[in-house]
């Protein structure tokens, strides 16, 4: 049931990303041209985002099980670091140039769009090196002898 339940609930957003121009990636760079010919249209899609979201993380806080008995692992972080600030610049830029994030590059990638097989394919290379230096950070230093 949590299998088809999850099936559902991304097929309900991939189908929300397509009908609200998010997997557009000219509509995208559109809105994030400020100093061009702006297209505030996404604006409204970020706010309607935003409160569901504070609805249904102020539902989920409530609560221990999910509606489906699922137990509910909320994120419990709250510092902001150099880390999360030079993701989030580095998730901007890519944004910015390509007209992508990873969930419309996907469902773009599903409808054939050429430009997010490469977007995709260059956000998998990214993770990729990232889990290698996170890795290789974590390894222990063998010592000389």
């Amino acid at each position: 049931m949590i299998a088809f339940a999850s099936l559902l609930a991304g097929l309900v957003f991939g189908l929300g990303l397509i009908v609200s121009g998010m997997a557009n990636p000219a509509k995208v760079l559109g809105f994030l041209d400020l100093a061009g010919h702006w297209d505030p249209s996404l604006a409204f899609v970020m706010a309607g985002a935003i409160a569901v979201g504070v609805v249904a993380f102020a539902v989920a806080n409530r609560r221990a099980q999910s509606f489906l008995g699922a137990e509910m692992r909320l994120p419990s972080a709250r510092h902001i670091d150099r880390r999360l600030v030079l993701g989030s610049v580095l998730f901007g830029i890519g944004w910015g140039v390509a007209g992508f994030c990873p969930g419309p590059a996907l469902v773009s990638l599903g409808m054939g769009e050429v430009k997010a097989l490469i977007f995709v394919a260059a956000m998998l290379a990214g993770m990729g090196a990232f889990e290698l230096f996170e890795r290789r950070k974590r390894a222990p230093v063998p010592h000389a002898a």
